[in-house]
């Protein structure tokens, strides 16, 4: 048998059960996408979070080693050097 916990049906009629019924300040400027992705991030684990910026930091570690390839190319091909006048 249930019983009720004195003040907690007050509190949850004061309370919004809805995400959506007011937005939070911090969901300024961005779009359903980026929130839907804070949602699923906020779901997980403390080692699914691990795991997730795990593969984050690869993916900015690959995209470092992409742009020194291409930084060097430009430079072997004397694209970014200045022209003096």
């Amino acid at each position: 048998m249930a019983k009720s916990v004195p003040g907690v049906s007050e509190f949850v009629s004061l309370h919004p059960s809805t995400p959506n019924a007011s937005p939070q300040p911090w969901t300024r400027g961005l779009d359903p996408d980026d929130i839907n992705l804070l949602h699923q991030f906020g779901s997980l684990t403390a080692s699914g979070l691990i795991a997730e910026v795990k593969k984050l930091h690869d993916v900015a570690y690959q995209l470092g080693l992409e742009e020194a390839k291409e930084m060097t190319r430009g430079k072997y091909l004397n694209i970014l050097t200045r022209r003096r006048r």
